[in-house]
């Protein structure tokens, strides 16, 4: 599976592969891997890059198109 949301949310953010591999603690051959679709992304990884960039982890694998969390109500 290809995710080009995660290259888009990289690119918006004027982030290299490398940078986001630093994040992942893993190597940049890695995690391009990732984007193209090459290797599976470890769950571990799809939660810290869900948090970085603010969006769900649906949002990133294509099950939602909508990229804002929903915020909880406070009271």
């Amino acid at each position: 599976m290809h995710f080009q949301r995660l290259r888009d949310l990289r690119e918006d953010m004027d982030l290299s592969q490398t940078k986001i591999a630093q994040l992942l603690h893993t190597s940049q051959t890695v995690y391009s891997r990732y984007e193209r679709g090459f290797q599976t992304i470890p769950v571990e990884h799809l939660l810290i890059l869900a948090d970085f960039y603010g969006v769900s982890v649906d949002y990133i694998l294509g099950r939602t198109n909508v990229k804002e969390l929903n915020k909880p109500k406070q009271h």
